[in-house]
């Protein structure tokens, strides 16, 4: 990394720098979700009360990525556990240890707050991210099955 990164919780002041982040997260994923899904997220960001968590990465001012976390119970541990939902670096700032940092993050969070575990899923050609992902855990056997309401 060039520039030091800063990792935070998102900020109201953020939303702007989020969306765009977040309109190039979709545009990855091909994914076109209505604006009252977008506002949704934004408001359960940054409601304390909510189990969805934002933390953004900084560098030199700018929020260039982010990482979007639910910490909930489950049945296999006494702990709650983190998903992280989505993870997004800005193009711009690929390569520079942004998307480590985030997920270095979370892994002393989940130390500190008592979490059993941090997990999340990807693409399976999403062979970038993989590469960096490697780097913190291995890749299980887990097949993704999804039931959708509509």
């Amino acid at each position: 990394m060039t520039a030091p990164c800063t990792i935070r919780a998102a900020l109201p002041s953020d939303e702007a720098a989020w969306r765009q982040l977040w309109s190039g997260y979709l545009d990855f994923y091909r994914v076109d979700l209505a604006e009252e899904t977008t506002q949704r997220t934004w408001r359960r960001i940054l409601d304390p009360e909510s189990a969805v968590l934002c933390i953004v990465a900084e560098v030199e001012g700018q929020v260039r990525g982010f990482a979007h976390c639910v910490v909930h119970e489950n049945t296999w541990e006494t702990q709650p556990v983190c998903y992280l939902e989505d993870l997004f670096v800005a193009p711009a700032a690929r390569g520079q240890g942004v998307a480590a940092t985030l997920i270095e993050w979370l892994r002393n969070a989940m130390r500190a707050e008592g979490w059993a575990r941090v997990y999340w899923v990807t693409k399976a050609d999403n062979a970038r991210a993989r590469r960096l992902y490697d780097r913190f855990a291995p890749v299980d056997d887990v097949v993704r099955y999804m039931i959708r309401s509509a």
